[in-house]
């Protein structure tokens, strides 16, 4: 896809003025805002299945509500979570950033849960949370059904709705704090046991600048994908639903945003 640079500097004076597809292979949908302006888009406002990239949401609304050292006993429902996991125990006591920064980094279904149970009390009532921020966001082709991602009938958002919900998210440093790290280890309150795990995010350590966000991955969503990455004073915000290949891809996406803002300066 290296070739799209040279398209890029060839036309991006003519398209100056829209929203242009550059890069019409790489995902069903996809949005490219630089320094927090739409720039490029496929689809953007279609709805479809975000996979994991709905944790953003559950981050958030963990975030907003204050205490992160607050102790979280894993519920049953948690500890019997599909999908992706760190194999957490139910009656386990874990700190609420913990459990955060599983669910951001490795993705954990059931530390997501867990994260739900400790705002609502059930997921049940956290997801009524999840749309009612949603809401007040302006996500209006967005309905979530579950905190973690998984697939279902009416769980869905779009390219242009989650890089709301992204710039949401990286106006608070202490979840880029998290979506940055490459690897972390958390320990129970007990301390009878100690959980590693990585970074899903291929970027995080290999592509200069990068500081998350998030990755996604079901059946019905695909490879799902939302990149954030900064040099100097420019940002770089990538949104891809059901990508091919995802990451060369959004190296190559990023690489070509950072030229434009560098031609443009």
């Amino acid at each position: 896809m290296r070739y799209l640079i040279g398209l890029w500097l060839l036309c991006h004076a003519s398209l100056a003025s829209a929203l242009p597809d550059l890069f019409p292979d790489v995902a069903s949908a996809y949005r490219v805002d630089i320094d927090g302006n739409p720039t490029w888009e496929r689809k953007a406002q279609t709805r479809l299945p975000p996979a994991s990239l709905t944790k953003l949401m559950t981050a958030l609304l963990v975030i907003e509500q204050g205490d992160l050292t607050r102790e979280v006993s894993i519920s049953p429902a948690a500890a019997r979570e599909t999908g992706a996991r760190i194999k957490l125990k139910a009656g386990e006591r874990y700190l609420l950033q913990d459990l955060l920064a599983a669910t951001l980094m490795a993705s954990a279904n059931d530390a997501c849960h867990a994260l739900a149970d400790a705002v609502s009390g059930n997921e049940q009532d956290f997801v009524k949370l999840m749309n009612q921020r949603a809401s007040e966001l302006g996500m209006h082709d967005t309905h979530f059904e579950n905190a973690c991602g998984h697939d279902a009938k009416n769980h869905y958002s779009s390219a242009h709705d989650l890089a709301l919900l992204a710039h949401e998210i990286i106006r608070r440093p202490q979840l880029i704090a998290f979506t940055s790290h490459i690897e972390t280890v958390i320990s129970s309150i007990d301390n009878k046991r100690n959980i590693r795990f990585e970074n899903k995010n291929a970027l995080i350590g290999r592509y200069r600048g990068a500081f998350g966000l998030k990755t996604g991955y079901t059946s019905r969503a695909g490879k799902c994908l939302i990149a954030y990455a900064k040099r100097g004073e420019t940002t770089v915000l990538l949104v891809l639903l059901h990508g091919n290949d995802r990451w060369w891809d959004a190296v190559d996406i990023l690489d070509v945003a950072f030229e434009q803002a560098r031609q443009s300066h």
